[in-house]
């Protein structure tokens, strides 16, 4: 069989995998096999909290109009449920 040399294509590969894993602290920017660990949990991580993200300002959003709502009382919204309903009915929230 003839030999295959293939230094550079797994140089280029190393090195890609090693840019994204520039900013790393110690051996998760330096050494290959925790350089690609490092890399699949980041990109996990990143796609959990895109969802995680949504739910957090979701619950901020309502803690917010609820401090709001807390404030004026007077007002004909007291309670965050029927704010969100009338909205609805008005159909301004979607």
């Amino acid at each position: 069989m003839t030999r295959v040399k293939r230094g550079s294509i797994a140089r280029k590969r190393r090195t890609k995998m090693s840019l994204f894993t520039s900013s790393f602290r110690g051996a998760h920017s330096k050494l290959i096999r925790t350089i690609s660990q490092q890399k699949i949990k980041a990109l996990v991580s990143a796609h959990r909290d895109r969802d995680r993200k949504k739910r957090d300002f979701r619950s901020l959003w309502i803690s917010r109009i609820n401090a709001i709502i807390a404030q004026n009382k007077n007002k004909v919204y007291c309670i965050y449920s029927k704010l969100i309903y009338n909205l609805y009915k008005r159909s301004i929230a979607s």
